[in-house]
């Protein structure tokens, strides 16, 4: 047996194992990761390798950006931006059928780009539009089907922790390049959505029995456009160069941060070290989960299993469809049990060179890889957003699980036209320089 199927072998049935057993990722990963080494290398020197490894990747500058986005978001969930957002949803969606729904989506969308968090936009959308749903007689079983399959949209419309993240572990993907990448797939995915709660709605005669005026809009719009400001400003000056990615954040913090306190007046100061609070804890678990993948990382590109895992699939097929597809479904399924995060750092370095073979640019797989663990999100057996959702919704899973049936059959067909279509990902990108 040669030394890449054994340590791959390790690693997989070692952290299947500690997984099963409810072991933290993070040290399963680690774990794991040194045991896999151990054939070729003395436990001594193996150990503090590992340790070496987890300092030498946790010391990137460009991580600086997760815990101020992490924190920008954590202030918007308090600051009153989600009432705004969703009060410029209904001037958009109007009287459509299953118009609170659209504008459900449609804030979802907004509220999730804004925040980066998937279940933030879910927790907070559901929770404001779910019983307005249900006064006008929405089934709340499809209510809250609307806003599970749309909360991971704003994962994929930047800001995104999880593109900095791929950024860092595909060996310096520029972050802009996959920030403007996002746009066309993350709008894809809701409009596809907005699309089945269109026919299911107009069967069901589902209605907005409310008419904006004239001036209720205009009030509106003005509420929330310092909402809409903050991506232009964030988003613009990294594209524009004014600031990196990680400058970037500190912007979103400070203008996030001045808005919900003097703008919105729905934040107070006494409220911060909380939220501090609830930012460092979700820092500290995915930096060091960053760190701990460092040494995973190393012990693959050390014994080969990259190749290994690339030699393999070009084996079974040279087709590049056909090997894509099969690469989707893998992730579609690690998805389902996997966080976002540990998946990106375990399968972007064995998949992305078997991408890069076929011709696959760096940003187009960055794109398809979180677009597939996006769905993971709002399904069973570890879906986050979906939990979050149900609760909100006041709804069991078994029951909304069939409402949810439709929007999975238009997300995946989503995911077939951005997996073999690469303008939809390469499009803005090559529009603004960063792809030749």
């Amino acid at each position: 047996m040669s030394l890449s199927v054994l340590s791959g072998l390790i690693i997989l049935v070692l952290l299947v194992i500690m997984l099963i057993a409810g072991v933290p990722i993070a040290v399963a990963l680690g774990i794991s990761s040194v045991c896999a080494i151990l054939p070729v290398m003395d436990l001594n020197v193996a150990v503090v390798t590992g340790a070496q490894r987890i300092f030498s990747g946790i010391s990137v500058f460009s991580l600086l950006a997760i815990p101020f986005f992490i924190l920008a978001g954590n202030i918007m969930n308090k600051g009153g931006i989600a009432i705004r957002l969703i009060n410029l949803a209904k001037i958009v969606t109007g009287r459509t059928p299953g118009g609170l729904a659209q504008t459900n989506i449609l804030a979802n969308a907004l509220f999730g780009a804004i925040s980066g968090s998937g279940t933030a936009a879910a927790s907070a959308m559901g929770s404001i539009i779910g019983p307005i749903e249900k006064d006008e007689g929405y089934d709340p079983n499809f209510s809250a089907a609307a806003n599970i399959a749309t909360a991971p949209t704003g994962l994929l419309i930047p800001p995104s922790n999880v593109m900095i993240t791929f950024s860092l572990v595909s060996g310096g993907t520029s972050v802009a390049a996959l920030f403007m990448a996002g746009y066309i797939p993350g709008a894809l995915w809701a409009l596809a959505c907005m699309l089945v709660v269109y026919i299911y709605a107009k069967k069901a005669g589902y209605r907005s029995q409310t008419k904006l005026t004239g001036k209720e809009k205009f009030n509106a719009f003005i509420q929330a456009l310092p909402c809409l400001l903050l991506i232009i400003i964030v988003i613009g000056g990294i594209i524009a160069g004014v600031f990196t990615a990680t400058e970037g954040s500190v912007v979103a913090v400070v203008y996030s941060l001045l808005l919900s306190i003097y703008g919105y007046k729905s934040m107070k100061w006494k409220d911060l070290p909380e939220i501090f609070r609830a930012s460092a804890e979700m820092t500290g678990i995915i930096i060091f989960l960053i760190g701990v993948s460092s040494i995973m990382s190393w012990v693959m590109a050390f014994t080969n299993i990259p190749t290994m895992v690339s030699n393999g699939l070009l084996s079974i097929s040279s087709n590049k469809y056909v090997i894509l597809l099969m690469i989707n479904i893998i992730l579609l399924v690690v998805g389902t049990f996997m966080d976002m995060t540990p998946a990106t750092l375990i399968f972007t370095p064995i998949f992305l060179p078997v991408c890069t073979a076929l011709g696959m640019n760096t940003i187009h797989f960055g794109i398809m890889l979180i677009f597939n663990l996006c769905i993971g999100t709002i399904t069973p057996p570890v879906g986050t957003t979906l939990f979050v959702g149900v609760k909100v919704g006041g709804v069991k899973i078994e029951t909304v699980f069939k409402h949810l049936l439709p929007y999975f059959f238009a997300i995946i067909v989503v995911l077939m036209l951005v997996t073999y279509i690469p303008q939809l990902s390469l499009w803005l990108p090559g529009l603004m320089g960063y792809v030749s």
